[in-house]
């Protein structure tokens, strides 16, 4: 059973930056990670995504923003999140495949850190 657990979400003001935490029981090298969100009435969406070579994608409302990485000794994926603007509040999630590719889509989720972003 492979558990998540994020950190790292807070309120912040518009222009501002946050860090967000994931905690792995596994090990973060060789599997796709990623982080989700979910804003109130809204679906979940994709933020960015890293694979088991380390490739990343950005949905396009954070390219240039936000930055995924991931640090395999502390089995820690990281969300770097800059200028950051009230449209970002959202319910944060961290999500992990057994796969190296992100293609096929991910199978595990942890509960979740919020982020509020004020104007």
């Amino acid at each position: 059973q492979v558990q998540l657990l994020e950190s790292g979400g807070g309120s912040v003001q518009a222009g501002g930056s946050l860090r967000l935490s994931c905690l792995a029981s596994v090990s973060t090298d060789i599997r796709c990670m990623g982080w989700f969100r979910q804003a109130p009435g809204k679906e979940r969406e994709k933020v960015a995504t890293i694979d088991g070579l380390g490739g990343t994608t950005y949905s396009e409302v954070v390219k240039g923003r936000f930055t995924i990485s991931k640090d395999n000794a502390k089995k820690i994926l990281y969300l770097q999140m800059s200028g950051l603007k009230p449209e970002d509040t959202a319910l944060y999630y961290c999500a992990a495949t057994w796969r190296g590719e992100c293609i096929y889509g991910l199978d595990y989720w942890g509960q979740g850190t919020q982020v509020t972003v004020s104007s």
